[in-house]
């Protein structure tokens, strides 16, 4: 194909006005201002910026202060752990290379990327990006990575009249191209809007936040109208029945569950970064151990991405080479050294790739299997003896159509290609034996490459035909290149299946190349699914029981294809973990309930679009951060479990007091039931939500139960609650009858008053420190886990004690709250919630633990029980 000319600067010009510059469509960020709104604005936040309101209302001004600060102090947190946005799209502008070589006026001459029009001529060497769609006229040589778009692993050989995209880059070779299509009309454009019109679905987590929300304010607010229409009743004003009812819904509202969850997320958060696993937003912490499918790429995720010539067959033999990457140890067994290490080096000479020594590391220069070629001749050479790079004066390049390459070194003639390219075009003599050997080393999972040559008669002259010189070869013999598997993805694989995760592997590479690779390590199901791209149904509802089984392998599959698998996996109900590394994996990651990035061979803009990066590039990582993901899980359950049990002992006096008609004087007040949720209970709760994984966690499948499910709800409200709030009232009680009050008679004089709600006050937040240990698992009791085995919450508990004493004896803020010490009656009542809280848990969890051994005698082990130790304890909350 003849030379293209190019434009000349005046049409450049003209076209540019006309079509625009060469960049991807803008996308307006986010405000910053926004962000944080929206973090202070969310479901949970509205509730609370309610109850100030109400409390402010009421006549309350301190509690509805104390409210906004928990509201700021939480929405300002989560803003700094999550302001690294999504910038796909800003990514993506800066794969474009910023200057590029055109021919103009019919010269070479050097312009911004921006500046391209089509039509322009665009001159590139090997290492250059290509900077928007083009249609090539020359390639020499040539081969583009397109793994960023398409997910295929190999350089892909480009000739005269092919297209190749912007994005893509020159491995090797020389190219020019005419420009089809710029800025928003590339397929890099195309995708990057594919990108941003995802929206990323809600997280498990923050449905159940949601519907906790909905059950707390749904029960706030009936029983603050019910205790409005009891105040009426027993005589009280209608201004002051309406307040008192607010004050009673205002107390309700667990203020310290917000930035309990925030920072129980933060804490899992820190762990996953400790084992290479970087959260980019922080409800994917909770997602991650409610993950039911993971869909990963095979690249660098579950291979090293490092090709290696293992085997090499010649008529004298099979040579095995076991060695690592791209250097030159290795070890070399078998028969034929000396024939293998001709065929390394006539491969050497029609390939372009090398391998190079770079700060101390072989790496791979150029295209990894030909770099791999070059770290086979080096090793069959001998230490120290690196081969000279062949002096080659005529180089084919691939052609997809031929399947072969071609280089001449001086009389010589070497081809390196497809066993099926290149054994017919040698003698029958040993060609039936070098196919069986195909066959072989393809059922290894081995990309097999064949070498011949021949002799020229005299040396070539300028015009060489292919046709002439590619014709009675001598096969030399097989090269057999594997991408090795990761050491530890089989065991992280079985890892995944005992925890009840299905795994499939979704690749833009060749369907034997993946089915290989998902043999291997174990990946690949009974009996095998291998689909691929172009054949997957249409039909919505067959595609997905295709999909819906562990172990499914889907090769060559296109961006658009990538989601409608996430897509569909999502409406079967499950929650859907997709890894990826190229730009074409944004919108699958994006709509994935957990998009996972590659941090080492990943690009920018998937890492964007990704709630988690594996910064090892490890499927192992993954798995380790399920774990974590389900210990937060874990965590949450036991601080609501907490919380929630504070309240019923919060409500109680109320109700107390309006069954009563009044007649009952309030054990609590409003003030004191704030400063239980957020003084003594947040800390104990924090600690909660930093019990580190059990070793049961992963033995037993996803968590599809709500948070708030019925063995919760029993617990709080048929348990622990009715006990903590047993144990108050009688405090309560004995002071009142020690000061010589009876039910019914005038109420005692103030300082009783104020002892008995300081007695009253002191046995919930003592039951409270009792509670906390036996939060910690709801199927082995406290001693049995070890009393300090976490450091936090014996620590939160010292505090929790540190701030009752100053709550009741620093006479400023005891008056404030309306209460005094307990007399010695009280305190006692007060202490005796401590033991009567943990035997009351132990014999609930002797119960359970006798129940679901007689349901399941095979399972209730691995669940922990009461006899277990702490490896066994809170597997199971």
């Amino acid at each position: 194909m003849p030379r293209a000319l190019g434009l000349s600067s005046e049409e450049a010009a003209l076209r540019l006005r006309n079509v625009g510059p060469n960049r991807l469509p803008q996308v307006r960020p986010v405000p910053r201002w926004r962000k944080l709104l929206a973090e202070m604005t969310h479901f949970f936040a509205i509730m609370l910026w309610v109850a100030a309101g109400l409390a402010y209302v009421a006549g309350m001004p301190q509690l509805a202060v104390a409210i906004v600060v928990v509201i700021l102090v939480n929405g300002l947190f989560a803003y700094i752990q999550q302001e690294r946005a999504q910038r796909a799209a800003a990514r993506l502008r800066e794969l474009l290379p910023a200057i590029v070589s055109v021919r103009r006026d019919g010269r070479i001459v050097k312009v911004h990327t921006t500046e391209l029009v089509p039509d322009d001529v665009v001159v590139m060497v090997a290492g250059d990006r290509v900077p928007a769609d083009l249609r090539l006229v020359l390639a020499a040589g040539c081969s583009v990575d397109e793994s960023m778009l398409t997910g295929e692993s190999e350089a892909v050989a480009k000739v005269p009249g092919d297209a190749v995209l912007g994005g893509t880059f020159l491995v090797n070779g020389e190219a020019e191209g005419i420009v089809t299509v710029t800025g928003g009309g590339t397929r890099l454009a195309e995708i990057a809007a594919l990108t941003g019109k995802v929206e990323a679905p809600p997280t498990p987590l923050a449905l159940e936040l949601q519907r906790i929300v909905r059950i707390t304010a749904t029960v706030a607010l009936g029983i603050g109208v019910l205790f409005f229409i009891l105040s009426l009743l027993v005589g009280i004003s209608w201004r002051d029945a309406f307040l008192f009812a607010i004050g009673v819904a205002v107390a309700l509202v667990p203020e310290g569950l917000l930035p309990t969850v925030t920072l129980s997320l933060a804490v899992g958060a820190q762990r996953m970064a400790q084992r290479n696993a970087l959260v980019r937003n922080l409800e994917a912490v909770e997602t991650l151990g409610s993950t039911t499918f993971i869909c990963t790429d095979k690249t660098g995720t579950l291979t090293q991405n490092r090709m290696n010539a293992v085997e090499v067959w010649t008529p004298a033999g099979l040579l095995s080479i076991i060695g690592a990457g791209y250097g030159p140890e290795a070890e070399v067994t078998g028969k034929g050294t000396g024939e293998a290490r001709h065929l390394s080096t006539a491969a050497l000479a029609a390939s372009a790739g090398r391998a190079v020594l770079h700060n101390g590391q072989w790496i791979a220069e150029g295209d990894p299997m030909e770099a791999a070629i070059d770290a086979l001749a080096i090793r069959l050479a001998g230490p120290g003896n690196k081969p000279d790079d062949p002096e080659v004066s005529h180089r084919f390049a691939f052609d997809p159509r031929r399947l072969r390459e071609s280089a001449i070194v001086g009389t010589m003639l070497y081809v390196k290609g497809a066993p099926e390219s290149v054994i017919p075009l040698c003698g029958e003599s040993g060609a039936e034996r070098a196919l069986q050997m195909v066959d072989q080393m393809a059922s290894h999972g081995l990309r097999v490459l064949a070498v011949a040559e021949r002799s020229l008669p005299g040396l070539p002259g300028e015009s060489v035909k292919l046709e002439e010189v590619e014709a009675g070869l001598t096969l030399l013999g097989l090269i057999g290149l594997h991408d090795p598997p990761r050491a530890e993805v089989r065991l992280a694989l079985e890892a995944a299946r005992e925890a009840g995760i299905k795994v499939a592997m979704v690749t833009g590479d060749h369907a034997f190349t993946a089915a290989a690779i998902a043999r291997e390590t174990g990946l690949i199901g009974s009996p095998e699914l291998v689909l691929e791209g172009h054949t997957l149904p249409e039909d919505d509802a067959v595609l997905t029981a295709l999909l819906d089984r562990d172990g499914v392998v889907i090769s060559r599959v296109t961006p658009e294809q990538k989601l409608r698998v996430a897509r569909l996996l999502q409406h079967r109900g499950h929650v859907v973990a997709m890894t990826g590394d190229g730009v074409n994996d944004g919108p699958a990651l994006q709509q994935a309930d957990i998009g996972i990035a590659m941090g080492l061979s990943g690009t920018d803009v998937a890492r964007e679009a990704a709630d988690l990066v594996l910064l090892d590039d490890d499927f192992a990582t993954i798995i380790a951060a399920v774990e974590q993901g389900r210990a937060t899980y874990a965590n949450i359950r036991r601080f609501l479990t907490y919380h929630l049990t504070d309240n019923v002992a919060e409500l109680t006096p109320f109700v107390i007091w309006a069954l009563s008609g009044g007649r009952f004087p309030l054990a609590l007040s409003v003030l004191q039931i704030l400063a239980l949720d957020i003084g003594t209970d947040l800390l104990p709760a924090l600690a909660l939500g930093s019990e580190a994984p059990s070793k049961g966690t992963l033995k037993r499948p996803p968590e599809r139960r709500h948070l708030m499910d019925r063995a919760l709800m029993f617990r709080v409200f048929g348990l622990l609650g009715p006990v903590e709030a047993l144990f108050e009232m009688t405090a309560y009680t004995a002071v009142l009858l020690g000061a010589g009050w009876r039910p019914g008679a005038e109420l005692p004089v103030s300082d009783v008053l104020m002892a008995a709600s300081g007695a009253a006050f002191t046995t919930v937040v003592l039951a409270q420190l009792a509670n906390a240990f036996a939060c910690r698992s709801a199927s082995t009791p406290p001693w049995r886990l070890g009393w300090a085995t976490n450091r936090l919450l014996v620590w939160a508990v010292l505090a929790e004690v540190g701030l009752l004493l100053v709550f009741l004896f620093v006479g400023p803020i005891a008056a404030l709250l309306g209460h005094a010490p307990p007399s010695p009656g009280g305190l006692a009542v007060a202490l005796a919630a401590i033991p009567a809280v943990i035997i009351a848990d132990w014999l609930y969890k002797v119960v359970r633990h006798r129940r679901s051994k007689a349901s399941d005698p095979r399972g209730a082990g691995e669940r922990g029980s009461i006899h277990g130790g702490p490896s066994g304890g809170s597997s199971h909350d």
